[in-house]
């Protein structure tokens, strides 16, 4: 099973627009939404939920009040000001760190795992797919992200599908180390600004400490042609492939707005032609032809 996920050094590089366009490119493949604090995959995909679950992330303080001698303890060691003079939590200020549970004298504080948010199994156009929505300024990210790709690996494997589309979250953090893990290549997604090429080289350093094959995506390239000339010497200096440049086309707008992706919405174009291309040169690469850590371990065995 091979897993392509498609990251970018910040938001807004056009990654969610070209996984969509990829999966009505590619053949029998499951898609998966890993940018769970800000999932917009599902806006381009249409899905038909077929499965809710709920995901049980942190958890909040809670002090009963009949167990609570009020010693103050708590309020000491807090160090957000979450616990007010009546002794009543503030859930939007607890940062769930824990403190004040181990140390109430008490044993007067519960500490129970809260709701985060939901994961989806959906139906698509384009195959099933795997995602997720992040409760408004909640928490363990990671963690569900890494749910997620546990799950999407699960339907891959009971379909029979042997290709996992990942749209990734930007940055280096947390939920980009957790969506990239185990993958067979990344597709790095940059614009050719200053901020997009520092945003770049993070997470192709990222990717080469993980000894995870990277290729390169300029998207806009036209709009700086020199800085779109950094940009792939940056990447062959660090073995980075470049497997395309897409130019600026409103024409990605105007389908977004639709809720479509550019194979939706138009039948020709040079953008077209061009991510027609990038997908080609993606799934005949070396990276995503090799053997993947599944196969690789149960050949050692």
């Amino acid at each position: 099973m091979r897993e392509l996920v498609i990251v970018s050094g910040k938001g807004g590089t056009g990654k969610t627009s070209l996984t969509a366009a990829f999966s009505s490119l590619a053949e029998n493949n499951v898609l998966c939404d890993a940018d769970v604090d800000a999932a917009d995959l599902h806006l381009l995909m249409q899905p038909d939920i077929k499965q809710r679950s709920e995901f049980m992330g942190g958890s909040i303080a809670e002090i009963v009040a009949d167990a609570c001698i009020q010693c103050g303890v708590c309020r000491d060691l807090c160090r957000f000001d979450a616990i007010d003079e009546m002794f009543v939590v503030d859930g939007i200020a607890c940062e769930g760190c824990g403190v004040c549970v181990d140390m109430c004298p008490g044993k007067a504080i519960m500490f129970p795992v809260q709701k985060c948010g939901e994961w989806f199994i959906s139906d698509t156009r384009f195959g099933p797919m795997v995602h997720a929505r992040l409760g408004i300024a909640e928490e363990n990210s990671g963690k569900l992200v890494s749910l997620i790709r546990k799950e999407v690996r699960k339907l891959a494997e009971e379909k029979g599908f042997d290709l996992i589309l990942t749209d990734g979250p930007p940055g280096i953090g947390c939920p980009v180390i957790a969506s990239i893990s185990g993958a067979t290549a990344l597709a790095i997604v940059v614009e050719p600004t200053v901020s997009g090429l520092h945003d770049m080289v993070r997470v192709a350093d990222l990717a080469r400490y993980f000894r995870i094959p990277g290729m390169i995506i300029v998207n806009k390239y036209d709009l700086n042609i020199e800085m779109t000339r950094s940009i792939e010497q940056k990447a062959q200096e660090r073995n980075m492939t470049l497997v395309g440049r897409v130019p600026f086309d409103p024409l990605f707008t105007q389908a977004m707005v639709q809720g479509q992706n550019i194979f939706d919405y138009a039948e020709q174009g040079a953008s077209l032609d061009a991510v027609k291309d990038i997908w080609d040169k993606i799934i005949r690469s070396p990276s995503m032809n090799k053997l993947g850590v599944v196969d690789f371990k149960a050949t050692i065995k």
